[in-house]
This record gives structure tokens, C-alpha cells and sequence, in this order.
């Protein structure tokens, strides 16, 4: 999932080439202290989260440990040093033979963050590494404690429903689990058009859930009654959680892409706008009053370089602001959560 074999493949070519931007996102990789040798896994039982990770027990070391882990297979599969796929390995291993539960009101949150990483890793070691003892007991892991979590979804805001299903759709492309994947798609596909608007709507986004009277939407949209192409469920709340949900929707989309059921002809015009939107405005576009009261909080994050690389790269729409952002940003590194190198991964990867 996320990212497909032929696109490792380039990036590895580039990388041996000394190409940029890929070397230079390659050393940020290489640098961090995601891609240590020496990392310590702090598996714990039971992951505790509460909101805003207070209290935080466990949940920043699972988060960082499952981002080491797929941090720890790219370096694997550009290298082939098998110190890396071993470390890898050997983090999986500490989780899967721990961890019975996440608790907490950040719970389900917690566990699509990480579930969305595992799974990445997972995929690339058993696809490309030659023994993985505990296999099946990580498989067990993530049937038996993430996906119970997550596979239901959420009345949150739309970023953690959105995080969520990447979690889903990935575990269930790492189980093979069809009806599991079925039932995460189903939630996806209800979700992002109730999360990015686009004036085919019509006077108001859709509604999601018992969400679906206009006072009801405008309320759940932080108070926004203005609609344009491109806002989002969290625009006005703040960019950071709104490049959550966008990153999110472009890694399903790209596990889609891969798995055979590619749904960005469908996304496409959504993910542009919402992208191109957000963009302009993190480059420093002056704010209408209209527009979240005219005050906006930035911070949209390393979440850009995945659809533009799709929409942009693979499908030819242009897309100025966003690929002004994304090449002035490069490279794109980590956002410590569930986001990761993907300047290294996604830049002008055509595969």
C-alpha cells in the first residue's frame, strides 16, 4: 500500500544517481532519528491516549516507533543493508508481542496515526526481505488491536475518520481482507465530499452522518457559511488538522491506484481545489473577510507532494500554487504522526 514497488524503483535509481530532489530527501531521511540503528522500541500493553495526547502513555513512542519502522524499510530497500530491514524487524516484533489495547478519548485517533504506518512497513519487509519469523503474529496484532478500532470510523472531525480508513485500507491490503477493505471504502468514499467542498455540491457541503440540516453543517464546518471550491470540514479550525484529512485521502488514494481500484478520477476535482485552496493561502494569499472571519491558522504540513505528484504529474492538472508550495517546501520531511518523506517517496515519481 501507499507506495507500490515500480515507484521504490525509481526512487532508488534516483537516489543511487545522486538525482535531486530525491538525495537530498533521502539524507533528511537517512538523518533522522527515524532511520537510527540503534533505536530502542518502548512497546507498552495498553496505549493511552487523551485529548490533545494528555494523558500520553505510550502514545508518542507507538506513533514514532511505527514511523521508525517504515523509515527503517525504505532505507532497507534503497540500501539493501539488512541491518535496516532487521531493525525493522525487530521493532515490529517488540509491538506485536506487547500490545493488547488503546484507551482513552484520543484512542481511535491514536491507533489509525499508527495503524496507518505499520501496515507501510510491513508490506515492503514481507515483500522484500527474506525471513520474518513473527510475521503472523504482527498480522495478528493488527487484526485482533487496530482494526477493530478504526474500521467503524468516526463522528469526530473528518480528519480522524479520514486517518482512520487509511489505517483500515491499509491493514486490510496487508491481511488481505476483502471485506474489511469493502467496509473502509464504503466510509472513504461517505467521508472526503463531506469533508472537501465543491460547488456541484450545491449551496452547502454534504452531510455526513445525522449531520445534515444547513445549521447543523454550518456549525459542524466551525461556523463557515460561505462555500467555495476547495474549503474544507476544518479550514477554519486550523490548516495543521485540515493537511491531516488531505494527506490521509491521498495516501488511500494512492493505495487505491495500486491495489487496482483507483479512485482518484473520482477525487480529483476535490483533492485539486482543496490543495490548491489551502496552498495559496499558506503562501501568504491575503485573507477575505468572508473566509473563517478573515483569520486563518496556518501550518498545513508536509502533505502536499502525494496528489500533487498524482493529479498534477500523472493526470497533467495544473496546478500553480500547489506545486509552488510543494517545491519551495522540499524536501518534505516528517510531521511525527503518520506522515513521512514523501518528497522521497512521491516527487515527480511517474510509476
Amino acid at each position: 500500500m501507499f507506495v507500490s514497488r515500480a515507484q521504490l524503483d525509481f526512487v532508488r535509481g534516483k537516489v543511487q544517481a545522486g538525482a535531486q530532489p530525491w538525495k537530498a530527501a533521502y539524507d533528511q531521511m537517512l538523518g533522522s532519528r527515524y532511520a537510527s540503528l540503534s533505536r530502542t522500541p518502548k512497546p507498552r500493553a495498553v496505549v493511552e491516549c487523551g485529548s490533545y495526547s494528555n494523558p500520553n502513555y505510550g502514545c508518542t513512542d507507538e506513533r514514532e516507533d511505527a514511523l521508525a519502522a517504515y523509515t527503517l524499510s525504505l532505507a532497507w530497500y534503497i540500501t539493501r543493508d539488512s541491518r535496516y530491514a532487521t531493525k525493522a524487524i525487530a521493532i515490529m516484533d517488540a509491538w506485536s508481542a506487547t500490545i493488547k489495547d488503546h484507551t482513552n478519548s484520543n484512542a481511535p485517533l491514536q491507533t489509525g496515526w499508527a495503524g496507518s504506518s505499520w501496515p507501510r512497513a510491513a508490506e515492503i519487509i514481507r515483500y522484500t526481505y527474506s525471513s520474518w519469523p513473527n510475521q503472523a503474529r504482527f498480522a495478528t496484532m493488527l487484526r485482533t488491536v487496530y482494526l477493530p478500532k478504526v474500521i467503524n470510523g468516526s463522528s469526530s472531525n473528518g480528519n480522524w475518520e479520514l486517518s482512520m480508513m487509511e489505517a483500515a485500507i491499509g491493514i486490510s491490503v496487508f491481511l488481505e481482507d476483502r471485506t474489511s477493505w469493502d467496509k473502509a471504502m464504503a466510509k472513504f468514499r461517505a467521508r472526503v465530499p463531506a469533508y472537501l467542498y465543491v460547488t456541484a455540491d450545491g449551496a452547502l457541503p454534504k452531510g455526513i452522518g445525522s449531520i445534515d440540516t444547513r445549521t447543523e453543517i454550518i456549525n459542524y464546518w466551525q461556523g463557515q457559511s460561505t462555500f467555495v471550491d476547495g474549503l474544507s470540514q476544518e479550514t477554519c479550525r486550523d490548516f495543521t488538522h485540515t493537511g491531516y484529512g488531505i494527506s490521509a485521502i491521498s495516501h488511500v488514494a494512492e493505495t487505491t491506484r495500486i491495489q487496482g481500484a483507483d479512485v482518484y478520477p473520482e477525487i480529483a476535482d476535490r483533492l485539486r481545489h482543496a490543495l490548491g485552496f489551502h496552498s495559496k493561502y499558506q503562501l501568504g494569499e491575503s485573507v477575505p473577510s468572508w473566509l473563517c472571519g478573515g483569520k486563518l491558522t496556518l501550518g498545513l504540513g508536509p502533505v502536499t507532494e502525494v496528489g500533487y505528484n498524482a493529479l498534477h504529474n500523472r493526470m497533467g492538472i495544473a496546478m500553480s500554487n500547489t506545486q509552488r508550495l510543494t517545491e519551495q517546501s522540499r524536501p518534505a520531511g516528517s510531521n511525527n504522526l503518520f506522515v513521512a518523506w514523501e518528497t522521497l517517496t512521491h516527487a515527480d515519481n511517474p510509476a
